[in-house]
């Protein structure tokens, strides 16, 4: 094979560059930055980097604290942003501006007001702050503590046993938040029949709430009477009790019984109303009737006569003898 020509060459270059403005022409444009504005929201203080994750207020009931929220318009075209509060926290807030209008590429420090209720009780409540604006919505969490002494009590009621059940109920009459820990146990005529340690329930109970559970006790007796007592606990000295009874019988003796019961019911009744019948039967005296006396006969001495036969004296008499 001869070696290429400086024409060959020099055609190679030539068609490449054709190619590449060739598929340079089937790509298609570069999308517009035409889209949505972009823009953040966020509470107020630091830098992107170590921003806040979320509002934290703390103060004493009725007490009204204050903070600022950050809208940032990112985007080439006016914002228009609208912010409100979510939540038990967030319906404590109030803005100094509901609508905020932002140019573009500039942000904007809206003030709010978080006013902490005169009947909050102590603890931890939570809420959003929500901002609105080009399609978009930015959620912010809101965490307030309200400061005053804690009260931790909890009710265990409605306790019921059915068969292999109990069922039961848990109350938070405090203001603090519980984890509930539980102890079972039941007598029976005999003796122990279950005995559960205490141990915590996979649940958190907030103050005011009331949660129904049931406990299995899949080795209930079959015939006995029972007394199932529950212990609830939890921190800060929350303590109650609670107890129901049940009698157990078996199924089969039970309807047995009951066939019996029935069975000399029905008899008792069959018995009445045979004597009913034979009642209305019996002929009845009139009210003035007096009863019949019988004459008794007299009493005899010695053996008994037996009566003698008839003598016939008709024989006689025609002999012409005397009578």
């Amino acid at each position: 094979m001869s070696p290429p020509t400086p024409r060959r060459r020099r055609a190679l270059p030539v068609l490449t560059a054709a190619l590449a403005a060739l598929l340079c022409g089937l790509a298609p444009p570069a999308a517009a930055d035409d889209g949505p504005p972009g823009w953040t929201a966020r509470p107020t203080g630091g830098t992107d980097r170590d921003a806040r994750p979320y509002v934290y207020l703390e103060g004493t009931p009725g007490t009204v604290l204050q903070d600022r929220l950050t809208v940032t318009n990112s985007g080439r075209a006016p914002l228009t942003v609208r912010l409100r509060g979510d939540g038990r926290a967030g319906g404590w807030i109030r803005f100094a501006e509901d609508t905020v209008t932002l140019p573009a590429r500039t942000r904007a420090e809206v003030p709010l007001a978080l006013t902490v209720p005169d009947n909050a009780v102590p603890g931890d409540a939570s809420g959003e702050a929500v901002a609105t604006g080009g399609g978009e919505e930015i959620r912010v969490p809101v965490r307030v503590r309200t400061i005053g002494p804690t009260l931790a009590a909890l009710g265990v009621e409605d306790v019921e046993v059915f068969g292999a059940t109990i069922r039961y109920a848990l109350v938070n009459r405090g203001n603090a938040m519980l984890r509930p820990r539980l102890a079972v146990r039941a007598e029976g005529v005999f003796g122990t029949l279950l005995d559960r340690p205490e141990r915590p329930l996979p649940l958190e109970l907030a103050p005011g709430r009331r949660v129904e559970r049931t406990e299995p006790w899949p080795d209930a007796p079959t015939l006995d009477a029972v007394t199932v007592r529950l212990r609830v606990t939890a921190s800060g000295g929350a303590r109650d009790e609670a107890e129901a009874s049940a009698t157990y019988l078996p199924v089969a003796p039970a309807v047995g019984g009951g066939l019996l019961v029935l069975g000399g019911l029905a008899a008792l009744a069959s018995g009445a109303y045979r004597r009913r019948r034979t009642g209305r039967a019996a002929p009845q005296p009139p009210p003035d009737a007096k009863p019949a006396v019988q004459p008794e006969p007299p009493e005899q001495a010695g053996p008994p006569v037996q009566a003698q036969p008839p003598v016939d004296t008709e024989p006689l008499l025609k002999a012409g003898a005397k009578t």
